[in-house]
């Protein structure tokens, strides 16, 4: 039996979760849910905070932790949960995993590639500063700890997972110091972490990189990203698979993983029956592999492989959300994948 977080979120993300919940159970996962809350569902419990002290103990007592969307006000109010979470556990590697799903039209079919993404600085490191009025500045920091980690970390799991490049993307014609240092810092440990031999290192000028994607993204394997690119990258390349409903996230650091579902919370359709849960329940099929790796549960891994083909076959027998071109619920679409189950 295994312990996890579960944070549902705001908008849609109880709904998701629950379809998660219930594809899991039938399944057959061992897993022992600790429910916390974060964001505007935390306010709405009656607490003074977005990021409650028992949510942040119960994820650094067990490790792992899964979450629907939450809510970020957009020009003002709380800060991203998300960001927060980030920092606040070190979880300094996103991966985003983004393939081509067969019973999702698209018009690429080959693609299958990874996007990891420094998650604790850069831009995003939330350092901004009222100059004068109508003048305002954002501090992008770049260190050498944290550029080293991330490109040892890419290379790691580029090679545990048999792929056989990765690709840096940069801006360092232009930024020639941030992004000077993570490309030299990833050039480095490229050749002296031992990792020379087993993949392949590449580097790419971001804006040229994007036309690249769109043009044959079958041209990239693992693409490795500073904090800001990698946000925007992992979203374009989910619109080459048939968007954030199919594309599954997880942040890792040394000690604590936590897996979501990237897409927005979607108040507008909230308790409606109509989200799609497919990136919750990759997420979740994330998280059962990473469990099953971290403490040796080949069952763990088993279950994950169940889910996951049960909703492959759903989805091409066109049993999908409206999203995605069909016609079933939230609900509904859980309900298909756990009969593909049996």
């Amino acid at each position: 039996m295994h312990t996890a977080v579960l944070i549902p979120g705001d908008g849609i993300g109880p709904e998701v979760t629950d379809a998660m919940r219930r594809v899991l159970s039938a399944a057959g996962a061992q897993i022992n849910w600790i429910e916390r809350h974060a964001g505007v569902a935390a306010l709405e419990r009656g607490g003074d905070s977005v990021l409650p002290a028992d949510t942040m103990n119960a994820i650094l007592e067990h490790g792992v932790a899964i979450k629907g969307p939450c809510t970020t006000p957009i020009g003002g109010g709380f800060a991203s949960i998300n960001v927060a979470l980030r920092k606040k556990l070190n979880l300094y590697g996103a991966v985003r995993p983004v393939r081509s799903v067969k019973g999702v039209a698209t018009r690429y079919e080959d693609v299958d590639l990874i996007v990891v993404r420094e998650n604790t600085e850069g831009l995003y490191s939330g350092i901004e500063n009222i100059i004068t009025e109508g003048v305002i500045t954002s501090l992008k920091v770049a260190t050498d700890e944290a550029c080293r980690r991330i490109a040892r970390f890419a290379f790691t799991y580029a090679v545990s997972r048999g792929r056989k490049k990765v690709t840096a993307f940069h801006k360092a014609n232009i930024m020639k110091l941030s992004d000077g240092l993570f490309i030299r810092c990833a050039k480095e440990e490229h050749e002296r972490g031992g990792f020379a031999s087993k993949v392949q290192y590449e580097e790419m000028i971001i804006d040229a990189a994007c036309m690249r994607i769109v043009q044959n993204p079958s041209q990239f394997d693992v693409i490795l990203c500073e904090n800001l690119y990698g946000d925007l990258i992992s979203d374009l390349c989910a619109g080459l698979v048939g968007g954030l409903g199919v594309t599954p996230g997880a942040n890792f650091g040394d000690k604590h993983a936590l897996f979501e579902a990237v897409h927005g919370s979607a108040p507008d359709i909230a308790g409606q029956n109509k989200a799609n849960p497919l990136a919750v329940i990759m997420s979740a099929v994330m998280m059962l592999r990473h469990l099953a790796a971290k403490r040796n549960d080949q069952s763990a891994a088993k279950v994950a492989d169940r889910v996951r083909d049960a909703y492959n076959v759903a989805l091409v027998a066109g049993e999908k959300t409206r999203d995605l071109g069909g016609s079933l619920g939230t609900c509904e679409f859980a309900d298909a994948v756990i009969a593909r189950l049996k």
